[in-house]
Parts: C-alpha cells; sequence; structure tokens
C-alpha cells in the first residue's frame, strides 16, 4: 500500500491505544489520526509516550456525530479506516442495550457513509477494517471451534450489535464493493485494560484484598488473545487482508474461567509475597450473569495459512507479563478505578 492516512477509531481504548501505539512506531510515513470520545473506558494516558510523534494526531471525537466525522475525513484526507470504537462489556449492555445498538451499529454506519461519499466510486488502495468480536457465534459445547463459516448465533445485547455492524459491514461489501475487511478476535488480556474485565479487576482486586466475584461456578470456557498479539495480527490482515474476507483471531488459549482466576492468585501470591492460597480465599460465587455463553474457541488458521500470523506468547508468560505491569503502574490504576467506576463497580457487584 502507498502512503496512509488512518484514521483508527476508539485508538484511546485498550486495543486501540496497542494498535495505534504500533502503526505510529512502524509506519512512520503513515499519518494515524486517532479518533475517540474518551468515554470511560478510553484513557490517553495509555499513548503518552507517542503522543508528540510527527505522525500522529488525537481527534475527540464521536461516531455518532456523522457531520464532524465528515469533517475529519476531508480535513485529513482519511483513506483508510480501522475501526474500533465500540462499547464492549457484556454486562453494561445487559444495563443498556440501547447504548450499544447506537454506538456499534448506528456509528458503524455513519462511519462506512462517510467513507463513500468521501472516497466517491474510487475504492482503489482505500481500505475500511472492522474489528469484531468472536461473540457474534454465540456458544460452543465441549468441542468444536469457530470458524469464519460459523454461523453467527449472539446471544447478549452486546454481540448482537456487533453482529448487526459485521453484517452492515459485509452488506456495503457486497451493495456497492466497499473495501473491507472484517477480523473476530478472542478475548484480550494485557496491558492498559480497564478494570471492569476479568484479569485487572482480578488483580486490583487481590493487592486490596476485596472479593473476586465469579459468575455462576466459574465454569465457562475463553481463548484468551494477548492484546499485542492482536495489534500484530491487526497490522497484517490491514495490510494483506483481502476485501470482503474475515479473518479469525484466536490466542490458542483456553482457559476455564475459575483456572485462570486460581493461576492468577497463585502469581499475585509470589508478586505481593503472600502466602501461596491467600487470594484464593477471595474467591466468592455470585448469581451467573444472563445469557452467559459457555465456551468460546477460535480457529485462527485461515490467518495463519493465508497470511501467515501465529501468536507469539502462551497464556502462562503473557499472564506474567501482565500482572507485573498492573504492579508496575499503580498510579495508571488508580486514575482508572475512581469516579465513575467505582459508582459502576459498586451498581454491579456490591448489590448482588
Amino acid at each position: 500500500m502507498s502512503k496512509k492516512n488512518i484514521l483508527i477509531t476508539g485508538g484511546a481504548g485498550f486495543i486501540g491505544s496497542h494498535v495505534v501505539r504500533l502503526f505510529v512506531n512502524k509506519y512512520p510515513d503513515y499519518q494515524i489520526i486517532n479518533f475517540d470520545k474518551l468515554t470511560y473506558a478510553g484513557n490517553l494516558e495509555n499513548l503518552r509516550d507517542i503522543d508528540q510523534k510527527p505522525n500522529y494526531t488525537f481527534v475527540k471525537g464521536d461516531i455518532l456525530d456523522e457531520a464532524f466525522v465528515e469533517e475529519t475525513f476531508v480535513k485529513y484526507a482519511i483513506n483508510s479506516v480501522i475501526h474500533l470504537a465500540a462499547e464492549s462489556h457484556v454486562d453494561r449492555s445487559i444495563t443498556n442495550p440501547l447504548e450499544f445498538i447506537q454506538t456499534n451499529v448506528i456509528g458503524t454506519a455513519n462511519l462506512m457513509n462517510v467513507a463513500r461519499k468521501c472516497w466517491g466510486d474510487d475504492f482503489s488502495d482505500k481500505r475500511f477494517y472492522h474489528v469484531s468480536t468472536d461473540e457474534v457465534y454465540g456458544s460452543l459445547g465441549a468441542t468444536g471451534y469457530f470458524t469464519e463459516e460459523t454461523s453467527y448465533d449472539p446471544r447478549s445485547p452486546y454481540s448482537s450489535s456487533k453482529a448487526s455492524s459485521d453484517h452492515l459491514v459485509r452488506a456495503y461489501y457486497h451493495t456497492y464493493g466497499f473495501p473491507m475487511v472484517i477480523s473476530n478476535c478472542s478475548n484480550n488480556y494485557g496491558a492498559n485494560q480497564f478494570p471492569e474485565k476479568l484479569i485487572p479487576l482480578f488483580i486490583n482486586n487481590i493487592k486490596q484484598e476485596k472479593p473476586l466475584p465469579v459468575y455462576g461456578k466459574g465454569d465457562n470456557v475463553r481463548d484468551w488473545l494477548w492484546v499485542n498479539d492482536h495489534a500484530d495480527a491487526i497490522d497484517v490482515i490491514f495490510h494483506k487482508g483481502e476485501n470482503g474476507e474475515t479473518y479469525n483471531i484466536g490466542g490458542n488459549n483456553e482457559w476455564q474461567n475459575i483456572k485462570l482466576i486460581k493461576f492468577l492468585c497463585r502469581i499475585m501470591d509470589e508478586k505481593l509475597g503472600r502466602e501461596q492460597g491467600a487470594s484464593e480465599k477471595l474467591i466468592t460465587y455470585v448469581k451467573d450473569r444472563s445469557g452467559h455463553d459457555q465456551r468460546y474457541a477460535i480457529d485462527a488458521s485461515k490467518l495463519k495459512n493465508e497470511l501467515g500470523w501465529s501468536p507469539s506468547i502462551k497464556f502462562e508468560q503473557g499472564l506474567e507479563n501482565t500482572v507485573e505491569w498492573y504492579l508496575e503502574n499503580e498510579d495508571w490504576l488508580n486514575n482508572v478505578t475512581s469516579g465513575d467506576y467505582t459508582k459502576y463497580y459498586n451498581q454491579q457487584y456490591n448489590a448482588r
């Protein structure tokens, strides 16, 4: 591809910030425009190390504001989009489904409509990359894997909103020849993740000796993907993926929730100098989440065989690296676990 002016939506969020950093550092000839609303999960502290780079620009904006999106496209001559902006927490979607429909469905449509308007009929050297989730596929039993051919069967307002946006993106490809690719990823973990998600939430709770709320029996299974590996996969798909195609991104790391939590407790006890088993005593079983999918597992062989990507790290090492990052970045953790997050946490868990 030639020189790119890439709009990365949601670039101040967890996954988005890792993608922005990778592209800014790896492609100095590209102009990277980070477009983020800065909701509770968007944090520009995630990008302090690159915010003075000449090929990086931050724009505070909402993908629901179609006029401002168009203004941004024109001002920065945007010729590519990596679309990560989304409401993504299942529990929040159960509480407020319409917010997810607005952001994830209408917001995606706004971006594509603006792109079509600004790009006209010439889609050569253009790319719209829509980042999605494996949750659109529903739930697996004890065996089998999600492939790119798996039928959609979303079970929560969050996954339904992402499934809807996936279908819209594909419809624009078939109707207008829109130059799109989609990726569906498994659960991400790593540095800078907002602590409503399992791993950073539990790291923080163990530090403070607070209860570790485990849904149901803790027997749900997830495939864990290190966020840096995900960013690398996005880089590969953006540059090498075929228009109209979907690529699954997985970590080949299936873990039952309760086993993951106990492993995390052991790491934390070691890092904090506590007696082994101390943190496990904090585990508290709570009422299961509504529509809680039993198992997710990704078959990422298409991405490996066609584009040459595979995960670089096993979960055990990745989790230890992640724990060390949060313990070494207490200021970051303290900053994001105040205000609205505290109110939400109390509402979500203490009321059970």
